[in-house]
C-alpha cells in the first residue's frame, strides 16, 4: 500500500506544506520512523526530532508552519495519524460469528439478531444480548444479566448474575465484572462476611481493559460512567461511582462508596480511600494516595496527595534533607565549639 501526501492530507483535512508527490508507504512513531512513513508529531517535548526524524512526513498541529522536511497541519495530530494508519493498516480482525455449537445457553435467553457467543461461552437464565453484539469464547455471563448492542466480549471474561452492560462497550480478556465487593464485620474475633446483594451498570461506550475487577455494591449498584475507559489491572470496589468520560489508568485502585466525578483521569497506581468525592476534571497523578476529597479542576499528587504545586515543593524539601542533615551535624559541632571557649572563659 502507498499513497501520496497529497491523498493523505486530503484524508484527514489537513494542510499541506511542501513535497505532495512525496510517496508514503507505512506509517511509524517519530524516533522509529524510516524514509517513507509518515508520523506525527503531537507533544512539545518531541519537538527537536522534528528535525532529526528519518520519516518523509511530519503530521503537525497548526502551530507548526515550517520543517525541514514535508508537513500537514491539523487541528488535532493524534487523532488525525489514527486516520492516517487505517489508509496503511485497515482492521482486519474476524470475529467469531453466530452461536458455536459448545456454547452452553440456560432458559428464556433473549438474542438479538446477529449476536455471536463463542465456544464453551455460558450464558445464564434470563440473559439478554443486544444485537450485533461479540462474546468470545470461554467467558460467563451470569443469571439476568443484560448486555446492550455493538458489545465486544473477549475471552475469559465473567459478568455475574444481575449486571448491565451498555451498547459499544468493550471489555478485554480476564475481566470480572460484579464480584463480590469486600465487606466483613468482626464477630467473636472472626471475620463475617458481609452479603453483596447489588449489581454493577456499565454505561454506553465504555473501554475496560484486561484483568480489571469491578465489585458488585453491598445494595443498589456500582456504576462506570458513558465514555468513561478503564487501563488493565484497575480494581474498581463496592458502590462505586465513575462519571462520565473519565480515564482510569492501569493498577489504579478506588476503594468503596468513592464518587469520582466527570472528565477525571486517575493515572497509574493511584490509590483512593472510600467514601470520599473526586470533583469534575480533576487529575490524580501516577502513586498518588489520596486520603480526602479532591476539588473538582485539581491536579493532586504524591502521599498523601495534596495540590500538585504544594507536592513539588515538599517533594524539593525532602530531596533537601540529606544536605540539611549534615548542616545541622556542621551547626551543632559549632555550637560544641563556642559553649566549650564560653565555659573556658569562665
Amino acid at each position: 500500500m502507498q499513497k501520496t501526501l497529497k491523498e493523505i492530507a486530503d484524508f484527514i483535512n489537513g494542510e499541506l506544506v511542501g513535497g505532495g508527490n512525496t510517496v508514503i508507504t507505512g506509517v511509524c512513531g517519530i524516533k522509529e520512523a524510516c524514509a517513507g512513513d509518515i508520523t506525527f508529531l503531537a507533544n512539545v517535548k518531541y519537538l527537536p526530532f522534528i528535525d532529526k526524524t528519518h520519516a518523509s512526513a511530519i503530521i503537525t498541529s497548526r502551530e507548526i508552519k515550517t520543517a525541514s522536511k514535508p508537513i500537514i497541519r491539523v487541528d488535532n495530530p493524534s487523532l488525525a495519524f489514527v486516520k492516517a494508519v487505517s489508509l496503511f493498516s485497515p482492521a482486519e480482525v474476524k470475529h467469531p460469528a453466530g452461536i458455536h455449537p459448545t456454547a452452553i445457553l440456560g432458559k428464556k435467553v433473549s438474542l438479538g439478531s446477529n449476536v455471536a457467543v463463542g465456544a464453551y461461552t455460558v450464558l445464564e437464565d434470563n440473559v439478554s444480548v443486544g444485537e450485533n453484539t461479540v462474546i468470545y469464547g470461554q467467558c460467563y455471563i451470569g443469571y439476568s444479566s443484560r448486555i446492550g448492542r455493538d458489545t465486544l466480549i473477549y475471552p475469559q471474561v465473567s459478568i455475574r448474575e444481575s449486571v448491565i452492560i451498555g451498547s459499544r462497550v468493550v471489555i478485554h480478556n480476564g475481566t470480572v465484572i460484579g464480584s463480590d465487593g469486600f465487606g466483613y464485620i468482626p464477630v467473636d474475633g472472626r471475620h463475617q462476611k458481609i452479603p453483596q446483594i447489588g449489581s454493577v451498570e456499565i454505561a454506553d461506550d465504555v473501554e475496560i481493559g484486561a484483568n480489571v475487577t469491578i465489585d458488585r455494591a453491598r445494595f443498589d449498584k456500582t456504576v462506570i460512567g458513558k465514555g468513561t475507559k478503564i487501563d488493565n489491572l484497575v480494581h474498581i470496589a463496592h458502590n462505586v461511582i465513575v462519571g462520565e468520560n473519565s480515564l482510569i489508568i492501569a493498577q489504579a485502585g478506588v476503594s468503596g462508596s468513592t464518587v469520582i466525578g466527570n472528565g477525571v483521569t486517575l493515572a497509574g497506581q493511584a490509590g483512593l480511600v472510600g467514601h470520599i468525592t473526586i470533583g469534575d476534571n480533576a487529575i490524580v497523578a501516577a502513586q498518588a494516595g489520596v486520603t480526602k476529597s479532591v476539588p473538582a479542576n485539581t491536579l493532586v499528587s504524591g502521599y498523601p496527595a495534596k495540590p500538585h504545586e504544594t507536592a513539588k515543593r515538599v517533594n524539593a524539601c525532602v530531596q533537601n534533607l540529606p544536605r540539611l542533615y549534615e548542616l545541622v551535624k556542621q551547626l551543632e559541632k559549632k555550637i560544641k565549639e563556642l559553649e566549650a571557649q564560653v565555659n573556658r572563659a569562665k
